[in-house]
Formats: structure tokens, sequence, C-alpha cells
């Protein structure tokens, strides 16, 4: 069967190289003219279906009523070849294929989150921490809907990054559709340089407990996580919070390097399935635990895909830590990239990743136009009853299922536009360019509370609540049926409550909008490391929920033992 794969994917090799050999060196030359009727009909083999692109193209080139762009009628083939397959199977050029290859060296230019396509919609995986999309309030699973006004509908995920990307400093508009709000959400944001740091933070909280976030991988997060858990383990810690939270994946060699440190030698990590189910590779730890017995908690969200997900998959699958958080992103698939002639890359889905207890990890997923693949009928995409190997239930169906779920917490529409429209971090800077003497340990007071109030005031801060959106719906409807102006007293009244209920949203928003306040100041003046000590760490519900799993008697022994059912 790996003889087959060889050979059909050398065939597809051979199919593109002819028709771009056509192209370079003219058609007319390429083959004598034929008439349509001398064509025989293709026998059901790769080499008669090159005869017949080269007969097609050729027909077209010689004797179409306009002369056409001979690259683009190629490209639109091998494009139309790409159309059929699953949405990650692109054809890339040279600039975009060294675009996508700069985000494993940790530097480039541009808003700063990993993409993907969900039901034909340019989908963010998550956004990077640190970068102008994670600072506006970006947020996973958000669908891009329009770039700079041109709808992304069907649009691949290069097309949509070479669209975002640019240089820093430079502007760009997002259209994005956030499930659960009626009426989209418009962020300009500005282009920035986007230094990737794998471990953005490590410490030890309390009760001995040590914390590393990893926020994504690259060539240096195997070592750079190794030598932070080193030198906690110097510290002499009891338990360890591993946070995948929003890391959208990256290196499989990483993935791999990253659970060899959590796992014993020689212990299944990750393998591949392509056609026919076969086993491509299998991927497997080589040393001893860094971690020793030390307990372990792993954080996950709907963020944490790809490479995040073999690293929490396996950890779970092996009972070594108890993952907590919500279901993962799903993104299973491997691609492999192939240099074409003329400076094409062509990117193709050759596998499947699965997991120790044998679950896939990509969610089932058909996006592409014409992509006919059943995703219900593939067995493997199933929900079904896996196991670890302590004996516990985990669950299939694609991402990884946590042993403790936590939902994710939904923010209010008053919170969303307040970080959309940057008003925490516009306070901030006017707060601190009258107040010199902030400390690390600055709290927000209700004198800094109403000062904010009075800030957004100032700044005609505005935005509409869930209410208000289905009003607006309402009254269109209205209009439309020539009845908004039997109706208008009473919409008019409406919208009264509501602006009575405006008054009330700030203040049952007062918790998030002191953290906020609280974040925003800090990073300004001590960056991330105060972020991450004073707020986050101690406002965290994932994190709080790590703690007490660590701390609280034999809670851990029992999940990992599947004594204690969590879901």
């Amino acid at each position: 069967m790996k003889g087959d794969k060889k050979y059909g994917l050398l065939a597809v090799g051979l199919a593109l190289i002819s028709v771009l050999i056509i192209w370079i060196v003219g058609l007319g030359e390429a083959q004598e003219k034929v008439k349509a009727e001398d064509v025989e009909k293709p026998k059901d083999t790769m080499y008669s279906y090159v005869q017949l692109i080269n007969s097609v193209a050729w027909n077209i080139d010689s004797r179409y009523v306009e002369e056409v762009d001979r690259k683009e009628l190629i490209y639109s083939g091998i494009r139309g070849m790409l159309e059929i397959l699953d949405p990650f199977s692109t054809m890339q050029d040279k600039k975009a294929h060294d675009r996508m290859m700069e985000i494993t060296h940790g530097k480039y230019e541009g808003l700063g989150m990993m993409i993907d396509i969900r039901d034909d919609w340019i989908t963010v995986i998550s956004p990077i921490e640190g970068t102008p999309a994670y600072s506006r309030g970006i947020r996973a699973g958000d669908r891009i809907i329009e770039i700079d006004g041109e709808s992304t509908k069907a649009m691949t995920t290069e097309d949509a990054a070479n669209l975002m990307r640019g240089p820093a400093g430079t502007g760009v508009v997002l259209t994005i559709k956030r499930e659960g709000l009626g009426e989209p959400l418009e962020y300009e944001l500005e282009r920035a340089v986007i230094t990737l740091k794998n471990v953005p933070y490590y410490g030890v909280i309390e009760d001995d407990i040590g914390y590393v976030r990893l926020s994504r991988f690259s060539e240096d997060s195997g070592n750079e996580l190794e030598d932070a858990i080193k030198k906690l383990k110097k510290e002499k810690i009891k338990g360890l919070i591993f946070d995948l939270r929003s890391n959208g994946g990256g290196l499989l060699a990483q993935a791999v390097e990253t659970a060899d440190l959590f796992l014993d030698p020689d212990e299944l990590i990750v393998y591949t399935k392509g056609r026919d189910e076969v086993k491509i590779s299998e991927f497997h730890s080589r040393s001893r635990s860094l971690l020793g017995d030390i307990s372990l908690v792993v954080l996950v969200d709907e963020g944490t895909a790809s490479a995040s997900e073999i690293v929490s998959g396996a950890i779970q699958d092996w009972d070594r830590g108890v993952v907590v958080g919500d279901t993962t992103f799903g993104k299973g698939l491997v691609q492999q990239i192939y240099e074409m002639p003329a400076d094409v890359f062509l990117k193709l889905t050759v596998a499947k990743y699965y997991i120790p207890s044998g679950r896939s990890i990509q969610k089932p997923e058909r996006s592409k136009k014409h992509y006919t693949e059943d995703a219900e009928e593939d067995s493997t995409q199933k929900p079904g009853i896996f196991y670890t190997s302590n004996g516990r239930r985990v669950f299939g169906g694609g991402g990884i299922i946590p042993d403790v779920i936590l939902e994710a917490e939904e923010l209010k529409p008053i919170e969303i536009n307040l970080e959309r429209q940057q008003m925490f971090f516009d306070f901030a800077v006017e707060y601190l360019s009258k107040n010199k003497e902030v400390t690390e340990d600055f709290e927000v007071t209700d004198e800094v509370f109403s000062q904010f109030k009075d800030f957004i005031n100032r700044h005609d801060f505005t935005y509409k609540t869930f209410l208000e959106m289905e009003l607006d719906s309402v009254e269109k409807t209205l209009k439309s049926e020539e009845k908004d102006e039997l109706y208008s007293d009473v919409i008019k009244d409406f919208r009264g409550l509501i602006e009575k209920e405006k008054e009330l949203d700030f203040q049952r928003s007062t918790d998030y909008i002191k953290t906020s306040i609280k974040r925003d100041i800090l990073r300004n003046l001590f960056g991330d490391k105060a972020v991450y000590e004073h707020v986050i760490l101690e406002t965290d519900p994932a994190v709080k929920k790590a703690m007490e799993i660590l701390t609280s008697g034999n809670k851990y022994t029992s999940i990992l033992e599947g004594k204690q059912e969590v879901h």
C-alpha cells in the first residue's frame, strides 16, 4: 500500500509537471495538432488522463476565440484539481510558501493569529499571545467573514494570511462573526512585527505548585520547555500546571519532543494513517520523563490545536496527567509540501494523526465546494468510547475532550466591545501619564473604577446588547412590512428600557472590568510577567481548578484511576 501511495503521488506530480511544461515550452511545440474526434476516450489510468489534460489545454490555447494567459490557464486547472480535495490541500507560490515557513522561525509581520477553515469560512484557531489580535480581544472560534471588505467564503488559509499580513504599522479591517452575537463585529487592527515566544512565563504559584505556559511550537520550543521544567524542579515543586490553552500547534517534531518530556521510554505518542487506513509512521518517546512522579494538570481550550492536541492527548491516554478545560479544536490532518516546477509548492494532505488510544484528532469536516467524502461514514471520526492505559473511558469524535470540563467563559457584549475598542489599553496610557507611583501590587479601587467610567463616557463608548440586536432585527422586519409607524411608540419604549439596562450592565461586569484595567496597567509598566503573577494566576478559573485537583487529597489519583466520573 505504501508503494501505491508513492506511485500515486508520483503520478500527480508528473501530471502537474506535464501541464507546466506545456506552458513553458509552448503548446504548439508540445504536440501535433489533432482533431477532437481523433482523441481516444481516456482509459482509467493517470497517464491517459494526462493526455486528456494536454489535449484540452492545447485546444484552448490555440483555438479559443480570444488569447488566454497560459499561466493562468494552467494554474486554474491545478486549482480545479485541488477543489475536489479537503480544504487544506492547496497550491502556493514561492512568496506564500516563504511566509508560511516564517512562523517556524518566530518572527513575521502581521496580526498574530492561527487560522483554519471551518464550514467554508476562515476561522480563528487561536490568537497568539502578545499580538494585535490577542490584545484587541479576537478569540478562538471567531469566524472572519471579511478582510478589508473582501468575503472569505471559500477562501484558502494562504490567501487569507496574505491579506492579513503586511508591513508593520499598516492597517487592516476584519469583520468577524462570533457565535451568540447577532451582529458581526468590525475590528480595525494595525499590523505589527510579531515576535513569537514559546514559553512566555513559568514560575511557582502557592503550595509548591509550578506553572508553565507553552504558547506555541517552533524549532526551539522543546528546549525552552525543558529548561523551564528543570528550573521549576529545582524549586521542589509538588505539582505542575502545564498551560496549552490557545496554542494553535506547529511542528510535529516539537510535539513529539514535548510529549517526550512527560512520558516514559518507548511509549507511543502519535501515529499517522494514510490512504486505505495504512499506518504510515509511529512516534515514540525515547527518554525517561523529566517530570518524574510529579503530578501534572494540562490546561486546554477550543484554541488548543494540532501539535498541542498530540501532546495533551498522549498525556491523557497514558494517564500521565489530568486534562482540564474545554474540548480542543480538532485539527489532525498531516500535510506534506512538495516542490513543483516554476516555484510552485503543493501542500497536500497525506494522512491523519491518531493518539495512542486510537482516537483521531481531526473533527469531521467537509468544507470545500466539491468535497464529496461523507465524514459521517468515516468510522475513525465517529464519536465513540476508547480507553486509556488505566482502562479509563475517553471519547472520540475529534479533538481532545478533557477529563474535567470547564466551558469557556462567554463575554458579555459590553466586555467584548470594551476590548474591541481598546478602552482598557487607552485608559491605562492616560492613567499612567497622571499617576507615576504605580507598583506591581496595584489594585483597582472604586476611585479608579469611577475614573474609567468617566473615561469611556468622554470617549463616546457605545455598544449594542443582545436585546438591542434583536430589536434592530424586529425593527428592520417592521420597516420591510411597512408597519414601523404602527409600532414606533413600542419600539421607542423598548429602547428606553434598554438604555436603563445598559447602566446595570456596567455594574454587572465590575469584576471583569477591574481585572482588565489592572491587566493593562501592569502590562504597560511591567510587562507580561506581572500580568501572569498578579492577574492570570490569581483570578483564572482554570488555574484555580487545577490547583484544587493538585492539592485536594486524592482527587488527582481518583481521576486518573477512573474512580471519579468527571464529565
